[in-house]
Parts: structure tokens; sequence; C-alpha cells
């Protein structure tokens, strides 16, 4: 019996090897990321009590991408975790996007 996930990408034909890749690109950090990732820790190292600005920060990357062993669970129907189906469906998402068809939400995987 296979899991919602596995009979998604069966019925898009998409190559789980393209997931991986193609999170890679997404996932990667940029220099922009871990400015901002100093920045947030410079903040909390400091003394200073006032909370600064709590404007709008651009959502970070996670730098860590889709890998085999996360496929593998994901198509056996093993537990996955929330960032990483947040992930598998970013990847997702990505592929058809490329192949110019209409991006899914996270209940049509998972």
């Amino acid at each position: 019996m296979a899991t919602k996930f596995a009979e998604f990408l069966q019925e898009k034909k998409i190559d789980p090897r393209r997931l991986i890749s193609s999170s890679k690109q997404i996932e990667k950090l940029r220099p922009e990321d871990r400015a901002l990732r100093l920045a947030a820790k410079q903040k909390r190292g400091s003394d200073s009590d006032d909370e600064g600005d709590k404007g709008e920060t651009p959502k970070r990357r996670s730098g860590r991408p889709v890998t085999p062993r996360l496929l593998e669970s994901a198509s056996k129907g093993k537990t996955v975790s929330g960032p990483a189906k947040t992930r598998l469906l970013r990847a997702v998402n990505r592929v058809l996007e490329q192949r110019k068809q209409e991006p899914v939400d996270l209940r049509a995987l998972f």
C-alpha cells in the first residue's frame, strides 16, 4: 500500500532525484541568510532590554535540503516532522512550477 506522497509522485511522474536536487537549490544558504542569522545572534548576545524593531524580516532558508532518507520515510509512511514536510512540499512545488503546473498544498501530499 503506497502513501499519498508516493502515489502523488507516481501520478505526476516526478523523479525523487529531481526533488533532492531542487531542494538543494532552494534551501541553500545564501549570504543574506547568513547575515540575518548573524544579526539575530548578535541581538541575543547584547544585554539591551529594548526589543528593537519588530519589522518584517524575510523568511530565511533552512539550509537543510531534502535527503534520500527523508524521501524514503515519506514514501513508506513513516513519521515525518513538520519542517521536513514543508521542505518536501517546497521541492515538489518547485518541480511542478518548472513543468508549468499548479502548485499543491500540504494536505494533497500528506
